[in-house]
Formats: C-alpha cells, sequence, structure tokens
C-alpha cells in the first residue's frame, strides 16, 4: 500500500513540474501579419499547434531556434515569431491553417537557398521543409519521388545509383523544391529541359490547409502553374519526376583564361554557342580568384560519349590555349559540386538577372568594361547556358514562358564582411542599368525584393492572366506571397 502511493505521489511530481516546462516555451508571443499589421500569439494557440505537429514547433529563444531561421543567403538576418519545422504533410496543413486564421506573414523554406531572402519572414510563420527528405528513385520506371526538403546533390545520388539522372541545377545544396519550381536550370537542361518539365505530378497543401494533388490527369490546371509559378499556389509536399539515363562518368570540367583575353574568347563563345550540340553544356562566368585577380571561366558539361564530348570542346580549346584546362572524364556527382565552395552558406549575396536570346557584342563590351579598373573583387558575371531542349517546348505549355532565352545573364555581388556589402550592391546596381535593355525577363529563382509589379507582370508575359486565376482559386488571400509573387484579383 506504502510502495502505491509512493509511485503515485513520484507520478504526481514529475507531471506537475513537467507543465511549467511546457508552459515555458509557449508564452505569448508578438508576430506580424501583412503590411506589418501587429498580431500576438496566445500561448494556448502555440500549445495546441505544437501538440498537433509531429515535428517541432520553435519560438525565439528555444534551442535550435537561431540555426532554423538561418538561410544560405547571409544578407538576410530575419526573426519569424514561429517555425514549424515540419515533419510530413500532416504537419504542413496543420501549419498552413494556423497562418491563415492568425493572419500571419508567412514564408515556406525547402532548401533555404532563397537568393531573395523570401525562404524566412521577420515577425511571421516560417514553415520548415528541411526535414522532410524522403528520396525514393524506382529504377524499372525510372522515376523519382522525392520530399521538399531534398537537395540537389541528395537527388542526384540516389538517381545516380542506377544510372539515372534529371535537370537538377549546378550547385549542389540548391534545394530541390524551389528550384522546380521557378522552372529548373540545369547542367542537363539543353538536353533533358528543365526540372519543372521533367516533374509529371505533385502534391501540395494549399491556402485553405487542403491536400490535393497535381498531375497531367488530376488538377492539370494546378501542375500547369507549378511549373514556373514558383511558390504562389501553395506548399508542395512532394515531387515526381520523370527520370534518364546517363552515362556517370561525363566530359566536364573548367576551361579558363586569364581576364586580358576575356574579351576574344567571351565573343567567340556567343557565337560558338548558338550551334552546340544539345550534349553540350557551357556557363561563362567573369570570376575573381582568392589571389585577387580575375578570371573568364567556361564550365563544361557534355552528357554524351567521351569521344562525342571531344570533338565538341575542341573549337573552344584551339580558339586560345586555356590556362588552365581541366575539362577530362568526371563523376557527374563530382561535376554537380564543383561550384559549391564558390557558393557558400552565410556569405553575403545580391543578384539581378535577366534573359538573352544571345550575347550581343555590346553585352561583351559592357561587362568587360565593369569589371575592369575600380570594379570589386568582390563581383562577379556569370552566363548560364539554356537553349536546346528547353526552347522546344512550346511558351505556353507551362507557366515558364522564356523559351526562347539561350542565357539567362546574372550579375552578382556578393561580401563575406558587412563592410564591403554596400560596394558590392551599389556594383551590381549600376552593372545591371547598364545591361538591363538587352535582357527579355528574368528567372523568377533570382526575383530580387527590388523588383517592382510590373516587372514580374511583364515577365509571364501571356500567361500571366491564366496565372492569376490559378491565384484566385488556391489563394484567393494571398497567404503565400514571400515569392516572385502574382496577386489575386478576387
Amino acid at each position: 500500500m506504502k510502495r502505491r502511493t509512493f509511485c503515485a505521489s513520484a507520478l504526481a511530481t514529475v507531471a506537475a513540474a513537467s507543465i511549467p516546462v511546457r508552459r515555458a516555451l509557449a508564452a505569448d508571443v508578438p508576430a506580424l501579419g501583412p503590411a506589418n499589421k501587429q498580431v500576438v500569439l496566445q500561448s494556448s494557440a502555440i500549445d495546441d499547434l505544437r501538440a498537433a505537429m509531429r515535428g517541432e514547433l520553435l519560438v525565439p529563444g528555444q534551442e535550435g531556434y537561431d540555426a532554423a531561421r538561418r538561410v544560405w543567403n547571409g544578407a538576410f538576418d530575419r526573426h519569424p515569431a514561429l517555425i514549424a519545422r515540419c515533419a510530413g504533410a500532416a504537419d504542413v496543413i496543420q501549419a498552413v491553417k494556423f497562418g491563415r486564421s492568425h493572419d500571419l506573414v508567412v514564408a515556406v523554406r525547402g532548401g533555404g537557398h532563397s537568393l531573395s531572402g523570401q525562404s524566412v519572414c521577420e515577425g511571421g510563420l516560417m514553415i520548415d521543409l528541411s526535414p522532410m527528405k524522403s528520396v525514393h528513385v524506382d529504377p524499372l520506371a525510372r522515376t523519382g519521388r522525392l520530399e521538399p526538403g531534398v537537395l540537389l546533390g541528395q537527388f542526384d545520388r540516389e538517381a545516380q545509383a542506377f544510372g539515372l539522372a534529371t535537370t537538377a541545377g549546378t550547385v549542389s545544396h540548391t534545394g530541390a523544391a524551389g528550384l522546380t519550381l521557378g522552372g529548373g536550370f540545369g547542367r542537363l537542361g539543353r538536353k533533358y529541359s528543365l526540372a519543372c518539365d521533367n516533374m509529371y505530378a505533385a502534391e501540395i497543401v494549399t491556402a485553405n490547409g487542403q491536400f490535393v494533388r497535381a498531375s497531367e490527369k488530376e488538377n492539370p490546371d494546378l501542375l500547369w502553374g507549378l511549373r514556373g509559378g514558383g511558390g504562389n499556389f501553395g506548399v508542395v509536399t512532394s515531387f515526381e519526376y520523370r527520370l534518364h539515363d546517363v552515362n556517370p562518368i561525363m566530359l566536364g570540367g573548367p576551361l579558363i583564361y586569364p581576364f586580358e583575353q576575356a574579351h576574344e574568347v567571351l565573343s567567340f563563345y556567343s557565337d560558338f554557342i548558338l550551334t552546340a550540340p544539345d550534349e553540350l553544356y557551357a556557363d561563362a562566368a567573369l570570376l575573381p580568384t582568392p589571389d585577387g585577380k580575375r578570371i573568364l571561366l567556361l564550365d563544361i558539361c557534355y552528357c554524351g560519349s567521351i569521344e562525342a564530348g571531344e570533338r565538341a570542346v575542341a573549337p573552344l580549346r584551339n580558339f586560345r590555349k586555356p590556362m588552365i584546362d581541366g575539362v577530362r572524364p568526371t563523376p557527374y556527382v563530382d561535376l554537380q559540386r564543383s561550384a559549391d565552395a564558390n557558393n557558400p552558406h552565410g556569405r553575403g549575396y545580391y543578384i539581378k538577372s535577366g534573359f538573352l536570346k544571345r550575347i550581343e557584342p555590346r553585352m561583351v563590351d559592357a561587362v568587360v568594361e565593369h569589371l575592369s579598373g575600380t570594379a570589386p573583387m568582390t563581383a562577379l558575371i556569370i552566363f548560364a547556358h539554356a537553349g536546346g531542349a528547353i526552347g522546344r517546348v512550346k511558351p505556353d505549355a507551362t507557366a515558364f514562358l522564356h523559351r526562347e532565352a539561350n542565357h539567362s545573364l546574372i550579375i552578382q555581388g556578393f561580401w563575406d564582411k558587412p563592410a564591403d556589402a554596400d560596394a558590392s550592391t551599389q556594383w551590381a546596381r549600376g552593372t545591371w542599368r547598364a545591361v538591363e535593355s538587352m535582357t527579355d525577363g528574368f528567372y523568377v529563382n533570382e526575383v530580387s525584393n527590388e523588383d517592382p509589379e510590373r516587372r514580374i507582370r511583364a515577365n509571364y508575359g501571356a500567361n500571366y492572366d491564366r496565372l492569376v486565376k490559378l491565384k484566385n482559386k488556391y489563394d484567393p488571400t494571398n497567404l503565400f506571397r514571400m515569392n516572385a509573387n502574382i496577386k489575386p484579383n478576387v
């Protein structure tokens, strides 16, 4: 009898002691809604959301909060009121319903690689999908299914175990979700088109908390919008892709030229690349080196046979002898992570971008001039390669419109020290003003916080009205606005 009394008393003491710990995590929390509307989240509501989730719900000051709020672009230092670290679709549903019912600013983080920092918000709800990392490859059907926290390198490694791949960016720590929803360029894009073109189905939680499947047979209008329309229509909880047989060993690597030869090599490249085979991918980048010099780098990947690749690359090698020739048979997964070190997490980045049908001589003149003289050593310009199969998809077949582009021009300032931020940013803005008139549209994954609504509207062109109808249907209150935002008109 005494033993039973002791056990019951001990259990009651433990239970009572646990109550204040739980409540301490869920004090009332000040938060922000759209237009900086002041909101106070009651502790009871926070407790209810935490109890409904399988994953974590973090508040400021809680262990893990600061790590969870950090995103790739260190230019953004924002503090959400709540971070919902979702373990699955059910958690996403709860978080979306909470954000809507409490009229919060909502940001959605997949891989956290958004250039504009819009995967984290100030004072609102951050729906963090990074714990959702499942990848499943069906080698017989040649398909892949992944959750939105998966990074491109993780997807590549899983698919390459079966000799398969799909278009998946050029930096391996980029999130697959954001890449795909914006379009999705990559080293295989000229052969197999954009990542969004290879996505044949998705599951999504819409603004009213409904779980919806989008495919060519189910809600095909929504699938159309997810292919290039960004995160405007909800939170995607799984993606399904067509995969392709590829050789795990490809011809690739850098051809590096001194900056003094940049004008003539870039001029030759601009003409040569217009007739390149679909298998050849070649970015051109004007970069600073760690020892304070500038170079022109051609980043090569040939996804056909090694012999055919050698023939395709020969004109570039023979026009001017590069000072470094690193093009050789290389595992595809190594090529995919070759730019990782130059794009580290936590560095500050400022980017402007626009599409080009071709690199005109006046463009070559402008970029070489703006990187000469007093340009900071935290400045770079990239001509990301497109064209090929991407251009053979009709502009209205997906939300992604700019099929005629052969390059995406990227003007980037970066900094590791906050003191360098202003000089890098001002250089990028000035260079962009000099070249913007030569561009037509832009890649929405490179949207800037400064981009006005009219630029986004113009970017989607003839597809814009159809996207507005989708926004009216799936997100009429514009809950998902931290993106290249398409505003509803209902």
